[in-house]
């Protein structure tokens, strides 16, 4: 059975103004999470439970080396700040590794929220983390 080390991870942000920027290498950890809501379609005369998909959701929370450069093109704390306003949208791109996208390296890219970042996390000469969450605002495509 064929295994893969996740260590080359590659995520691209849309910023504010527009521009993706590439901040693979300040990503300690991703986590795509895709979902289904289930509704319940039990009616009388079943015995067992039955449930039909509802709408579905996806979401990516990532952990982040911290950096606050602000002229820096691809630093987290300048890329994600400017996203926390309402209404605004913004393009990810994910792949295991940073390499071109195919049927081993697939990619998923979807339009999405920012809604949650934690711009400064850590303790006494911990390295300085940040966290975000971005949710759904679109479908989540995978492209080999």
């Amino acid at each position: 059975m064929a295994t893969q080390v996740l260590y080359d991870a590659y995520l691209t942000v849309t910023n504010a103004a527009g521009t993706a920027r590439d901040l693979s290498a300040r990503v300690r950890s991703i986590t795509v999470d895709q979902s289904q809501a289930m509704q319940d379609d039990t009616a009388m005369g079943d015995t067992f439970t039955s449930s039909a998909v509802g709408l579905q959701s996806w979401s990516v929370t990532v952990e982040f080396l911290q950096d606050y450069i602000a002229d820096a093109n691809n630093a987290v704390d300048v890329t994600l700040s400017g996203l926390l306003a309402i209404g605004k949208t913004t393009a990810l791109v994910i792949r295991p590794t940073s390499a071109a996208k195919g049927s081993t390296n697939p990619e998923w890219t979807g339009t999405a929220v920012l809604e949650s970042y934690n711009p400064v996390s850590g303790s006494v000469g911990d390295e300085a983390m940040a966290s975000a969450t971005f949710s759904s605002a679109g479908a989540l495509s995978r492209g080999v």
